[in-house]
């Protein structure tokens, strides 16, 4: 059962993050509803926690005509139903997907991203090119690939993956054959830092670590020292380091599964010199429960600083770990706080 402090918080905040996760007994009125419910806040002393609305009905507790707390789980099928119609090469367009959960399409869109974190499209769109990927990854023509992972056609792969992928398909194909990654070693106060982009972005950034690393990940890459562009790219980089309260925008090259970019999208969204938990971040995405996940996303960011992983900490505000030291971890959040 949830603790009653954090469910009343959540009642006082209206969170629909908890809708789903207990129901609020309000004894005065013999009604029980969702934690988001926005009709107006009983008091507290009237206010019992219960799991779900058969616990609450076991206790003579009516649902709220309002906010219908026993939709609750209908929700919950209709997202199950979509995920799995979205997962398919076909996927359908919205008011198909809508019709067939049986919500409006503008309401269900809303409940989506409720409980996932992005769009149905963007979902969508994330399924078609971690297919892509896996389809280029093998020995077969591009063209087939781009059509066996639900594109309608080439146009179609390139509109919707040039700002995911980074490189060509060929070069997915063919572990980085065709791609150009420069990169370069670069002195900070934190040690030395590389830093390596493709002409999309900067797809490394990272402590501690040499060009072995770039052609682990891309052995058929063309791996390139840094020129004139890439220089810049990098005294920015550093910059970002240095003074991380005048955090330049720069160009990423970097991809994930829907949750990943949500989380980084989120971890992005944290303003200097502040933190937030995991559980912060499990939250914001629509995903309370995925607390483990969202240390996993965390952990997967590929640019340090630059994605600010360093400004996640624990719940009880402990660091917690950092793949570059704690004791940089501790540094950055410095920086951050007498900025």
């Amino acid at each position: 059962m949830i603790d009653p402090d954090t469910a009343w918080a959540a009642v006082l905040r209206r969170d629909r993050s908890f809708d789903g996760k207990f129901v609020t007994g309000v004894l005065t009125t013999g009604i029980y509803c969702r934690p988001s419910c926005a009709a107006r806040h009983p008091a507290r002393a009237n206010v019992r926690f219960l799991i779900d609305g058969v616990a609450a009905a076991a206790t003579g507790l009516r649902a709220c005509k309002r906010c219908l707390p026993d939709d609750v789980a209908r929700d919950e099928v209709a997202v199950a139903k979509a995920l799995e119609l979205l997962g398919m090469d076909d996927a359908p367009a919205l008011e198909e997907l809508a019709e067939a959960v049986g919500y409006a399409p503008h309401h269900f869109v809303r409940l989506f991203k409720r409980a996932t974190g992005v769009t149905p499209a963007s979902f969508a769109r994330a399924q078609r090119a971690k297919r892509a990927e896996a389809a280029l990854s093998g020995n077969g023509r591009v063209t087939d690939a781009i059509y066996e992972a639900g594109y309608s056609g080439p146009s179609r792969f390139y509109a919707e993956t040039s700002g995911r992928l980074g490189m060509t398909p060929s070069a997915w194909r063919n572990g980085g054959a065709g791609a150009v990654i420069r990169w370069v070693l670069v002195e900070t106060s934190l040690g030395k830092m590389l830093v390596a982009a493709t002409e999309k972005g900067i797809c490394r950034l990272s402590f501690d670590e040499d060009e072995s690393t770039l052609i682990q990940r891309f052995p058929r890459a063309q791996i390139l020292p840094a020129d004139a562009a890439m220089a810049q790219l990098a005294k920015s980089a550093v910059a970002a380091v240095e003074r991380p309260a005048l955090m330049p925008d720069l160009p990423l090259d970097v991809a994930g599964t829907a949750f990943q970019e949500a989380v980084w999208q989120e971890l992005r969204r944290i303003p200097v010199g502040e933190t937030r938990s995991y559980a912060d971040i499990a939250a914001a995405v629509g995903r309370p429960n995925a607390v483990r996940a969202a240390g996993s996303a965390n952990g997967a960011n590929n640019v340090a600083v630059l994605i600010p992983c360093h400004r996640v900490v624990r719940t009880d505000g402990t660091l917690g770990g950092y793949a570059y030291g704690v004791e940089r971890k501790a540094e950055l959040l410095a920086r951050e706080r007498n900025k």
